[in-house]
């Protein structure tokens, strides 16, 4: 084997020239070699002491570098008699179902769906032991230290931040961070393009109000985010169901033939990156044709780009933003998943609707407060963002590695699952078209929250689906609650064929 100096060197996820710690570039060394098939399943590893020899390292990376290697599933720890290499589970489960392109779609009138979602929400309220609905992280995989003393010594040196009227439009400095940092995802943009708003939410309401009315059609990944449901049934607006892929993202050839059925289609809404709650990633080629079939058909494109900073990959992917021209797509973000889940600030830059976005803003409710965005603006010129991302990114992705074996060890057989390269939760397609809605009822009553396949369409096409949440700290605890989740999906599996045998035998 190799000795660590002759590693490749990989600069960080932003592009900065701070190299991975050893044990992850030794990890990936010896990764390599297992998928090439140098070393078998069932192969031994080197000791941990052979291993300090062959790279000159210490006692605690080669610990380091076997641990998360068993972490991510390709070791196993044998008692007495060291590592050896093994398959993840994970990997032998299917990947989850693509969507029938061909299936007919009609605007979704979303009769009730605010109730049921409003149903399944205050359920939800209730005390629980684990959640696996809640879309974020853990506190502690945030920078709460840096942010508290940034906060604390901005308002000792600038008093005033709670007293003095606010800046129209957002904080300038804040403004010019993110503008700064739209540059490594391809965007060009000025200071002065950018709307700060409360979250990615008020961000999507201000987009469509400003290219649609009631009545109009929204075009929809299908399935999608259920507070878009939401913010369109407030709007009375109609949301036209696309197929979207687990892996590519929304079909653009089902959303250029509902472009040629429907006359009356006012806006496409889309996350490119981590789809939420697919996981899915568009390829760039996917993102170009997009931009450019809304910009032919004349037809506003409305970009979330909430989770691309969880990416996991060596650069950030490119913004569907990048390829507008004309200021047709409307770009939304947030850096409440990504850096503070306690501040809910957002940002946009609507193109060609700035002005009216720009008023639709004051008008609905007025400006953020500054304090907060000026402690993120200091935060993102740092080079701690950097770190806090690459730190973010590692964590999560060996949560999700850990997630997805633990539902390829207790879930029943014909789960199917896709592991996104990235973010925070994962998207399971249960077996037997099992109901959603009973597995979410029967593990509350176990104390674990899900969030059920049936929010996230206003069809029941996806009520066999659940997304769980791999943000939290992969403890015992969690552990145990998703053998827990295994054994009820498992039992209810069961009674599904049971009643399916008997309505076939009775049926024939």
């Amino acid at each position: 084997m190799q000795k660590h100096s002759t590693f490749q060197t990989h600069t960080s996820d932003q592009g900065d020239d701070l190299p991975l710690p050893l044990y992850r570039r030794l990890a990936a060394h010896y990764l390599s070699a297992i998928k090439a098939g140098t070393l078998a399943i069932g192969d031994r590893m080197p000791s941990v002491r052979k291993l300090m020899q062959l790279h000159t390292v210490s006692l605690s990376t080669a610990l380091q570098m076997c641990r998360q290697l068993e972490t991510e599933g390709w070791l196993e720890a044998r008692p007495r008699s060291g590592y050896f290499v093994r398959q993840p589970r994970r990997i032998n489960l299917v990947p989850a179902t693509e969507p029938a392109i061909n299936a007919p779609i009609d605007p979704a009138q979303f009769v009730g769906i605010h109730e049921r979602v409003s149903a399944i929400i205050s359920q939800g309220q209730r005390p629980i032991k684990i959640n696996l609905a809640r879309a974020t992280g853990a506190p502690d995989l945030y920078p709460q230290e840096e942010l508290k003393n940034l906060a604390i010594r901005l308002l000792r040196h600038r008093p005033q931040l709670l007293t003095k009227a606010i800046s129209p439009g957002g904080n300038k400095e804040l403004k010019a961070a993110l503008a700064k940092r739209a540059l490594g995802i391809g965007m060009s943009i000025k200071p002065d393009d950018v709307v700060v708003t409360l979250g990615c939410i008020e961000a999507l309401n201000l987009a469509l109000r400003a290219v649609a009315q009631a009545g109009d059609i929204i075009a929809v990944e299908s399935p999608t985010f259920y507070g878009l449901l939401q913010v369109l049934e407030s709007l009375g607006m109609k949301a036209l169901e696309i197929p979207t892929s687990p892996q590519t993202g929304i079909s653009i050839e089902a959303l250029e033939l509902a472009m040629q059925t429907y006359d009356n289609i006012k806006a496409v809404v889309v996350v490119p990156h981590l789809q939420n709650p697919l996981g899915s990633i568009m390829p760039d080629s996917h993102k170009q044709r997009l931009v450019a079939l809304c910009e032919e058909q004349q037809i506003p494109l409305i970009e979330d780009d909430s989770y691309s900073a969880l990416v996991k990959a060596d650069a950030a992917p490119t913004s569907a933003k990048h390829w507008d021209k004309t200021g047709n797509v409307i770009y939304c973000a947030s850096l409440h998943k990504i850096l503070a889940p306690g501040l809910r600030v957002g940002w946009m830059v609507a193109g060609r609707w700035h002005a009216r976005v720009s008023m639709l803003k004051y008008a609905h409710t007025r400006y953020n407060e500054e304090w907060s965005q000026i402690v993120l603006a200091e935060f993102i010129n740092s080079s701690a963002y950097d770190r806090h991302l690459r730190r973010l990114r590692q964590i999560l992705s060996q949560q999700r590695e850990r997630t997805a074996e633990a539902i390829a060890a207790y879930f029943p057989e014909g789960t199917r699952l896709t592991v996104p390269d990235g973010g925070i939760s994962v998207w399971v397609e249960m077996p037997h078209q099992l109901s959603s809605q009973a597995v979410f009822e029967a593990a509350l009553e176990q104390g674990i929250l899900v969030s059920p396949g049936l929010l996230y369409s206003n069809s029941n096409r996806f009520n066999h689906f659940l997304r769980l949440n791999c943000g939290m700290h992969f403890t015992q605890e969690l552990d145990n609650a998703l053998r827990q989740l295994g054994q009820i999906i498992t039992t209810l599996a069961q009674r599904q064929q049971s009643k399916d045998r008997q309505q076939q035998h009775a049926a024939a």
